[in-house]
């Protein structure tokens, strides 16, 4: 698999899980999540798989696309793997609920940049 090939799989794997977890939020309150440990765990593994992804993409991706923060998105991943027990729910609510519909739109549009060219 070529460098690129390799980045559009795991921009992919982002946007789906991006797009994943806006349906499990949707219409849901910071209450019903803070009491949903299924919803809880469903949200934390797809910002797990987002950071995941952004970590093994290519450097040179993330320097094309400067206005995507990398460094956040990766560091949120590293906490919810390696620091599970000082998770704190109203962050991952407020990743899950502002941050990841913001990246979400972000993505959508560099892929449908990469698929215009």
């Amino acid at each position: 698999m070529r460098p690129d090939e390799a980045d559009r799989a795991y921009l992919q794997d982002m946007v789906g899980a991006c797009d994943k977890l806006g349906r499990f939020v949707a219409g849901k309150s910071f209450d019903a999540f803070a009491r949903d440990e299924v919803l809880q765990s469903a949200v934390e593994r797809q910002v797990e798989i987002i950071g995941e992804a952004a970590r093994h993409l290519s450097d040179g991706f993330r320097s094309a696309h400067p206005h995507v923060p990398w460094r956040p998105i990766i560091a949120q991943r590293h906490i919810l793997a390696h620091e599970y027990g000082d998770v704190e729910h109203e962050l991952v609510w407020r990743v899950a609920t502002v941050h990841v519909p913001a990246l979400a739109r972000q993505l959508h549009a560099i892929v449908a940049a990469l698929d215009a060219q």
